[in-house]
């Protein structure tokens, strides 16, 4: 039975793991084939519009209209590549990723981070992944006017609390929340995840996920 029972876990990471790596293939895809693309062929029409004559005013105009419409669709590529797998995680770590969050969150935040160097990569991603669906959530079903972050290292384990002051009423079980997916992720590195929410009393998001959670079931090493 125990061993069974490391087989489903083991199971279960993989099948967490999974999607991440292919997240983080597409952002270097991106990263390393369509964005720089861009970037060689803006400066390629720069070149080109310098070579204009002053006077031909409708072949510049149409040309800095082009580079600019690159412009726009590099930070768009951008965008989407941070969604699809936080390059700031990958490089700077758990407390650079998570203070980034707290600065697009359309919720008020305060954030305290007391973690210190790198954690195992799939630790790092379960973490910020609890914040950033806690942060959605506030920001579309909890009405709060202010979120708190909170997340600690202890020795045995990674501590996280997310907690709004908005009009409560969550529940872990809800489909359209992503706490569901979310309980599995955390569980997948053996972490517990809680969820209290009375109504009109705001919601707490806690986890806590133990260190000893360091082989990375995809053979991951931390960075």
């Amino acid at each position: 039975m125990p061993r069974r029972r490391a087989e489903l876990k083991a199971s279960r990471a993989r099948i967490v793991a999974a999607p991440d790596q292919a997240r983080r293939g597409f952002e270097r895809d991106l990263h390393d084939g369509a964005q720089q693309r861009i970037v060689a062929l803006g400066l390629g029409l720069r070149t080109v519009e310098a070579s204009v004559p002053p006077a031909d005013l409708a072949v510049r105009k149409q040309l800095d209209n082009v580079i600019n419409g690159l412009a726009e669709l590099y930070t768009n590529l951008q965008e989407l590549s941070r969604g699809i797998h936080p390059a700031i995680l990958s490089k700077g770590g758990l407390g650079p990723a998570l203070r980034a969050l707290a600065r697009r969150s359309v919720v008020p935040v305060s954030i305290h981070v007391d973690v210190e160097g790198r954690l195992p990569e799939s630790i790092e991603v379960a973490a910020y992944y609890v914040v950033a669906e806690a942060l959605t959530n506030a920001a579309k079903h909890s009405q709060a006017s202010g979120v708190a972050i909170r997340v600690t290292l202890a020795a045995d384990a990674l501590d996280i609390e997310v907690a709004d002051d908005g009009v409560g009423g969550a529940t872990s079980e809800a489909g359209g929340s992503g706490l569901v997916g979310l309980r599995d992720r955390v569980e997948a590195v053996s972490g517990r995840l809680a969820v209290s929410s009375p109504p009109g009393e705001g919601t707490t998001l806690t986890a806590r996920i133990p260190r000893t959670a360091s082989a990375d079931p995809a053979g991951g090493q931390p960075a």
